[in-house]
């Protein structure tokens, strides 16, 4: 492993999972709304039309499915490119990658950018200012991502033990 190349990798993914989350979501905070707290989705639909937000609804699982694809083939690539050769180096690799998004998403733009900027709150709900600093509830789903995180980092060990 090329652990030089591996950390220049991690800084580029915080920065493309930034905008891949930050763009959609100023342009248009429902984007996400699967992903808000359960008390600002219900005061958004009091005034809204209401979508589906379960987990399981079609429209969260192909968000999420799509999402989970997509990062089997980046992460396979970027561990390939740091030089992972076996399963357990491109499964470490690959998960070490995933904590670090998914611990930048939780700390930074959940806890600091999500609670503090208006411009992506749900419109109705700009003075929620309480349900926005929820942090139990993005540290649960930080925790729940972690566990997600293993299928596709299984598969990127995978993967690359197959083609190295």
């Amino acid at each position: 492993m090329n652990w030089t190349v591996y950390g220049i990798e991690c800084a580029a993914a915080v920065v493309l999972f930034t905008a891949a989350i930050m763009i959609p979501l100023c342009r248009n905070p429902v984007w996400w709304i699967h992903d808000y707290p359960a008390d600002i989705q219900e005061k958004y639909f009091a005034t809204h039309e209401r979508i589906p937000v379960q987990m399981l609804s079609a429209p969260v699982l192909l968000k999420k499915g799509a999402a989970l694809l997509l990062c089997v083939v980046l992460l396979t690539l970027l561990v390939l490119m740091a030089g992972a050769e076996t399963f357990l180096s491109a499964f470490l690799a690959s998960y070490g990658l995933w904590l670090v998004i998914d611990w930048y998403d939780c700390f930074v733009l959940d806890w600091v950018l999500f609670a503090n900027i208006k411009r992506i709150r749900l419109p109705g709900t700009e003075q929620m200012d309480r349900a926005y600093h929820q942090k139990k509830y993005h540290a649960v789903r930080s925790a729940i991502g972690m566990v997600l995180g293993l299928l596709p980092c299984l598969l990127c060990g995978l993967i690359v033990m197959q083609v190295a």
